[in-house]
């Protein structure tokens, strides 16, 4: 009996690893490069971060370094695109940020200053709230940035179990911009720019939820 119980846990921890989901692949207007090509490789498959303190909140856990990574070009307001290996489905926001490198984005820790270029939220206007939910996410590079490497960071905050600690899911390409301006967004750095006192961090969304901040930096507008 004994036995059978271990195995029972042993099969549910398996099957809540395998739950979550990870964005692996990057697109550059309508072409799909394969997986990991310009994003990457986490180490910790598709588990998330919880420490606010984490240098893995950067770029997960593995993604310090992006030596074997291929840093792929991208005009300045141009489109790209984030593929999960499976539709994002915990509640919270979605965050895109990028960082510039001080050379190449293959030696780029993360360390330096991030600044947010989009946010997707909840949408509070039908009788329930709905979140974006899926397994795509498009933005745009600002077209007033600086030419350079890129760390370019989606985010999900899973805050959907209130009470426990919040879940970020997290993956970072590896982008060269050309054909930009003078830019030079001021950013926050990573840890630092999420805190525990955040109430986008602690928001209860099943009880008197009516409003909702997105933790982090406002979003960057050229």
């Amino acid at each position: 009996m004994k036995s059978i119980s271990i195995i029972a846990a042993l099969t549910l921890g398996v099957a809540e690893v395998s739950g979550h989901y990870i964005f692996q692949q990057l697109s550059v207007g309508s072409q799909k490069f394969a997986v990991y090509e310009h994003i990457r490789k986490n180490t910790n498959q598709n588990s998330p971060v919880l420490s606010l303190s984490s240098n893995d909140l950067r770029c997960n856990v593995g993604g310090s370094s992006g030596a074997s990574t291929v840093t792929v070009p991208i005009k300045a307001g141009d489109s790209f695109t984030f593929t999960a290996d499976q539709a994002v489905y915990h509640q919270g926001p979605i965050s895109l940020y990028m960082s510039r490198a001080p050379g190449s984005a293959n030696d780029y820790d993360g360390s330096g200053d991030w600044f947010k270029i989009y946010d997707w939220g909840p949408d509070f206007s039908k009788s329930t709230v709905t979140w974006p939910l899926r397994s795509t996410y498009t933005s745009t590079i600002p077209k007033c940035i600086k030419d350079g490497e890129y760390l370019l960071r989606i985010q999900s905050l899973g805050i959907h179990n209130p009470g426990s600690t919040p879940q970020f899911y997290i993956s970072c390409a590896q982008v060269n911009v050309t054909g930009g301006g003078s830019a030079t967004p001021s950013g926050v750095k990573i840890p630092g720019a999420f805190k525990a006192t955040d109430p986008g961090y602690t928001a209860n969304i099943y009880n008197n939820f009516h409003s909702y901040t997105i933790p982090g930096p406002a979003v960057f507008s050229c």
